[in-house]
Formats: structure tokens, C-alpha cells, sequence
């Protein structure tokens, strides 16, 4: 063992360890193959790594550690790979959201209790980036992440078809009659045509580039394909770089301040990024102590233009996106018109501003410059209040029908998704284009997980009509993927007593987004008496982690994270039990 600064590392409570200890945790390590020397001192960094076959966007991640790994070992650094769960929004039931803040617990637990100086976090589908970002910022290591990258563009009849957004256009050409069931099951498989998570701006991609803007992920990594060479270099880079930090002590509480949140805000405006940002960067500031605000998520981008010319706002993909400069491009656009923060820290160990210096777009169809926006300011995420939502709701103003931003109809109600599926085809169905379909007790404790469950299809019978949007109002989340004039996210929501909860079918609803309103046309009398009529929904479960979740889960305005959760505790070595 080598004497010196190394010691000091916290590793070396393990791996440094004199007599018996020292000699357990070194010789198990042993057993792998590796020599001595690698107990020198050097730094030890963990690959979290989220690979699974049960998670579609992260099975590639296996093929990413490694390159991970080489770039570790290149730094002079000690790279250990180990497993974490995937929460894949692609197959878990009932929604991965649900698991998240499980996830998030679990990084944050094997990050503490292992002897590891840093973490290279491996994500790629949306609640695993999230997840990790949370744990890790807990734990307060220094940490870079590596998002697996998106799919190539999907090719259905010489047309690109994006993952997500092309699930909900072939529904409604299915319902229709302009696709036949052979025809769907043909373009299914070609939406999905390599590894990697969407290509669409969903959740995912929003959330990848969220991590780079937040300056968590090196500049330009989130959008290149998972299956480009340059997604292995990107994670190579990330392994070396990581090293660099532990020496730097460059940790996420130094990264993670309150001008990077605002910086994340804003660039999740200008990509026509995901409203499940609003929920994931919430819960994120509450783990590091920064005061984020849902009235932030409106505020600060009311002056931001949308530079991003993809689905489901646009036209375009991630493989496109990449091609055209990626995200350094579009914060290179904000910065120079003021619209970002230069000088926050970021994982390179330089600024905002070193980082971007140089970026350019190519072409001006994708990314547009910033004097001529794809869609103008003011049609990012508008956050609203009234007495439907007195602790607030979004909206993503990009996604929906301009003439519908102003409405005013009756309400159709819907005590779960389900109940809607079950007559949403019924041809006399009791609704018109007017009407506001209200789907509730889908939120966080109510469903439970806040699924992504808010853009029901259109009743069969409109589609047939030829209605193309309808206003849904829910306490549920949207796919990243989706689009329609749809309120999410309606807090409180209807299972603890929130005012969705007393909402009868012909209610009007008034929804005003210019003027950042919703609300129930209901005599304030005759609404204190339905409460009074209201019970809660019974309790459905006595244990394990559902119940936990249902019990701490707090509101979407706050994250949908555990309460118990908020905050850092630090990465203190734990006690030596030899």
C-alpha cells in the first residue's frame, strides 16, 4: 500500500483498512482477478449501472459500462460496475413512476454503504435518469451521468415515425379506418428499430438533456443514438472525467445550485421538452435544498422561445437533433440572447458559458435560431391555479390545440382511466367537442404512481366525426410521447380530497391558459356541501413498498417525492462491522 494524500480517500476505509478488516474487504475483491495494486489508493468509482431486458431503453447499458470502465482504468482509477433496478416506463405496471423513489433510495443506499470515492450514473429510460439524479445528489459523491441515447429515427413508408407519438397516431387511424390491423402490426415494428430510448422529445430525451443542462452529463452527450460510436466515446470520456472529480472533490451540491435549476428550466422550454420535467426537477431541487417553485416552471420561461423543431410539437427526431448541434446548440442560442445563467459549474469543470462557447447549429430546421423560433415565447409549460387546482396544474401549451386554450364546457367524469377505456368506443356516448373529458384519482397516492394515463384517446364517435383535440383535465401525468390540449398533474389530487374529487358530469369548466386559470362554474355553497358528502377512498394496501408509497408520497407540486427523502445525508462511511 502506498502512503500519502491517497489515504485520505473514502475508499480507504475499506481498502486501506489495517489487519483483519483491511484483509477481508481486499482478498473478496481478489477473487475477481484483481491485483493488488488496485488497492493503492487510487480512486474507486462505481458504475451504477440500470441494464435490463425488462427495461428496453437501458439493455444496451451493459455495452456502455464497459466503455465506462475503460475510461476509468485509463484516468488511473479503479472502476467497479454494480446493478441497480430499471424502472422502464415500457413495461412496468402500474406505472414506473411508481418506483422511482424506490430506485432513487436504492442508488442512494448502494452508493453510501460501498466503498466508493465516485459514480458514473448509466440511465436511459425517463424515470431512471430522475431516479439516479436524486439518489446521487443525496449522497453528495461526485457523480457525472451517461444517458444511453435515443434510437434512430423510426422509417414507416418512407415517412420517419417516432416512438410514443406514432402509438397514439396509429390508434386514431386504427378507430378510424385509415389503417388496417396488419398494417399496425407491421408499423409497430418499425418504430423501435434499434437500441436506446425515444427518439421522440419525450421523457426520456427531455430528461437526458435536463441532466446536461443542469451540468450533470458532459456537453452534447444526451442526444447522440445509443447505437452511434460516439455513445461509447461519450461514456469513455465520462469514465476518464470522473476520476478528474474525486481530485477535484467536484461534488453535485457544487453543480446542482439554484442557477442550474433555473438553466434546466428554461432549456426544457426551448426543446419543447417533457411536463414530466416539472415533477422529476422538483424532487430533484428538494434533494439538494434548492427552492424550486412550480410557479418557476412559468415564470422563468415566459420570455423563452421554442428553438426545437421535434415530435411531438414538431417534425423532426433526436438522430436529427443530434446531427443539427444538439443541446449545446440551443444553449449557446439562450445564452447569447440572456435567457441563461453562463456561470454555473458543471461536471467538465468548467462554466455554462466554456461549455457552450463555439456550439453552432447546422441548418435551421431542427434547432432555429433564437430571432426566428420554431413556436414563440410563451408557448412553453404554463402552470395554472383556481379552484379546480389551488395547488396548481400544467399544461404543455406546445403540444396543444391553440383554439382550445380558452374553453369553456361541461365536464364528462371518469373515476379512474379504466372507467373511461371501458365506453370511450360506445357510440352514444354523451359527449360532444365541447365537452371536457375529467379522468380522476390517477395521481400519486390516488392510482397509485401518477400514471401516465391523461391523454386518453378521443371517444371513437368524435374521431369518426373528425375531432382532432378535445380539453382533459386529470390528476394524472402524459407521456412525454403524447400531445392534445391536456391539464396534468391537478393538485391536490381527487384521492386526498383535492376539489377534482367533487367535480358531477355537466359541471362547466372554465379553462383559461393566457390568463393561467382553471376552474369548476360551482356555487362556492354547493361545492362545500359535496365535500361534506365526500369519504375517502378505503385504503387498498396494508404493506410492503405500495403501502410505504402510499402513506409518504407527497403531491405533484412537490415532486411526488417521499417527504422522509428530501434533503442530503451525506456520504459518512458507515460503521466497520469486522
Amino acid at each position: 500500500m502506498t502512503d500519502g494524500p491517497r489515504k485520505n480517500r473514502r475508499s480507504q476505509a475499506w481498502f486501506g483498512a489495517q489487519g483483519r478488516s483491511g484483509m477481508l474487504y481486499r482478498s473478496w475483491m481478489r477473487n475477481q482477478g484483481f491485483g493488488h495494486e488496485v488497492f493503492d489508493g487510487r480512486p474507486v468509482i462505481g458504475i451504477a449501472t440500470s441494464a435490463s431486458e425488462l427495461a428496453p431503453c437501458n439493455a444496451h447499458l451493459t455495452r456502455v459500462a464497459e466503455a465506462v470502465e475503460r475510461g476509468v482504468w485509463q484516468a488511473g482509477g479503479f472502476p467497479l460496475q454494480f446493478p441497480t433496478m430499471a424502472t422502464g416506463e415500457t413495461l412496468m405496471r402500474p406505472t414506473a413512476m411508481l418506483y422511482r423513489n424506490l430506485m432513487a433510495m436504492e442508488v442512494e443506499e448502494l452508493i453510501r454503504a460501498n466503498p466508493l470515492d465516485g459514480v458514473v450514473l448509466l440511465s436511459g429510460c425517463d424515470k431512471t435518469t430522475p431516479a439516479m439524479l436524486m439518489g446521487a445528489a443525496s449522497v453528495d459523491l461526485p457523480a457525472v451521468m451517461v444517458t444511453g441515447g435515443p434510437m434512430l429515427n423510426g422509417k414507416y413508408r418512407g415517412q420517419d415515425v417516432g416512438s410514443g407519438t406514432h402509438v397514439w397516431k396509429f390508434e386514431e387511424d386504427l378507430k378510424t379506418g385509415r389503417m388496417t390491423e396488419e398494417e399496425c402490426f407491421f408499423a409497430e415494428g418499425c418504430m423501435a428499430r434499434s437500441n436506446g430510448h425515444c427518439m421522440t422529445m419525450g421523457t426520456a430525451s427531455t430528461m437526458a438533456c435536463v441532466a446536461e443542462a443542469l451540468g450533470m452529463q458532459l456537453p452534447g452527450s444526451a442526444a447522440w443514438p445509443a447505437v452511434d460510436s460516439r455513445r461509447m466515446e461519450t461514456a469513455q470520456a465520462a469514465g476518464r472525467r470522473i476520476v478528474g472529480m474525486v481530485e477535484e472533490e467536484l461534488r453535485p451540491s457544487r453543480i446542482l445550485t439554484r442557477e442550474a435549476f433555473e438553466n434546466a428550466v428554461r432549456v426544457n422550454a426551448a426543446i419543447g421538452g417533457s411536463t414530466n420535467a416539472v415533477i422529476h426537477l422538483t424532487a430533484l431541487a428538494g434533494r439538494v435544498g434548492v427552492e424550486l417553485d412550480l410557479r418557476d416552471f412559468d415564470d422563468l420561461v415566459r420570455a423563452v422561445p421554442t428553438l426545437v423543431n421535434l415530435m411531438p410539437s414538431g417534425t423532426y427526431l433526436m438522430e436529427d437533433f443530434c446531427y443539427a448541434g444538439g443541446l449545446p446548440a440551443v444553449m449557446a442560442e439562450l445564452l447569447g440572447g440572456g435567457l441563461l445563467h453562463g456561470e454555473p459549474v458543471t461536471v467538465t469543470g468548467r462554466t455554462v458559458a466554456e461549455n457552450t462557447g463555439g456550439a453552432e447549429r447546422v441548418g435551421s430546421d431542427v434547432i432555429t435560431p433564437l430571432d426566428a423560433p420554431f413556436q414563440p415565447a410563451g408557448t412553453g409549460i404554463a402552470v395554472l391555479r383556481g379552484n379546480l387546482c389551488p395547488d396548481g396544474a400544467v399544461i404543455k401549451q406546445s403540444a396543444a390545440s391553440p383554439h382550445l386554450l380558452t374553453h369553456r364546457g361541461p365536464a364528462r367524469v371518469f373515476d379512474s382511466p379504466e372507467a373511461y377505456h371501458e365506453v370511450a368506443d360506445d357510440p352514444d356516448l354523451d359527449v360532444d367537442e365541447n365537452t371536457v373529458i375529467v379522468i380522476r384519482n390517477a395521481g400519486p397516492k390516488g392510482y397509485p404512481g401518477m400514471p401516465e394515463v391523461s391523454n386518453v384517446p378521443l371517444p371513437a364517435k368524435l374521431l369518426k366525426a373528425g375531432v382532432t383535440d378535445m380539453v382533459r383535465v386529470c390528476d394524472g401525468r402524459m407521456s412525454g410521447t403524447g400531445y392534445g390540449t391536456v391539464v396534468l398533474h391537478v393538485a391536490p389530487e381527487a384521492a386526498v380530497g383535492g376539489p377534482l374529487a367533487l367535480v358531477r358530469d355537466g359541471d362547466p369548466v372554465v379553462l383559461d391558459v393566457p390568463n393561467r386559470t382553471l376552474d369548476l362554474d360551482v356555487d362556492d355553497a354547493e361545492l362545500a356541501w359535496r365535500r361534506q358528502e365526500w369519504t375517502p377512498p378505503a385504503e387498498r394496501y396494508a404493506g410492503g413498498y405500495t403501502w410505504l408509497y402510499t402513506q409518504h408520497v407527497e403531491q405533484a407540486d412537490r415532486g411526488a417525492d417521499f417527504g422522509f427523502l428530501r434533503g442530503s445525508r451525506g456520504h459518512d462511511v458507515p460503521r466497520d462491522s469486522h
